[in-house]
């Protein structure tokens, strides 16, 4: 979270990801309890393809992930995550809602990776530079 104050556009987008990543676990959680079985399918559905989600998206997808893989495979696991929560909230009765969600995510997405390519286009106060000190 260092930087957020140099760079607010690249601190809300991150927000706005996280945020993302929650609603989809949700989404998919929702899609498991209301996909039509009965009794423990049903729960392993609810509760197993959320933490399967989360399972994957730790080991390759998080800023801290087990393994790191090159950005065509990171990119994939967020499409799989992500977009499978859109996919989940469509698959509960709410294209629509799907839909815009499907779109911010892949927006956040572009703009979270063009940001972090950018270099910082303002210095942080304190740096240590000579005119931060008079």
């Amino acid at each position: 979270m260092a930087g957020f104050g140099a760079r607010p556009w690249y601190g809300a987008n991150e927000v706005l990801a996280f945020l993302l990543e929650l609603a989809a676990l949700g989404f998919l959680s929702w899609w498991g309890f209301g996909a039509g079985h009965q009794g423990a399918l049903r729960i392993l559905l609810g509760v197993g393809t959320p933490l399967l989600a989360c399972a994957v998206w730790g080991l390759f997808a998080a800023p801290r992930a087990r393994l790191r893989p090159r950005l065509p495979l990171v990119l994939m696991v967020k499409a799989l995550v992500l977009g499978g929560g859109a996919a989940a909230l469509y698959g509960v009765g709410h294209p629509v809602a799907a839909g815009a969600v499907a779109v911010v995510t892949v927006v956040n997405t572009a703009v979270a990776e063009f940001l972090r390519a950018a270099p910082p286009s303002v210095v942080p106060v304190g740096t240590g530079r000579p005119s931060d000190n008079s």
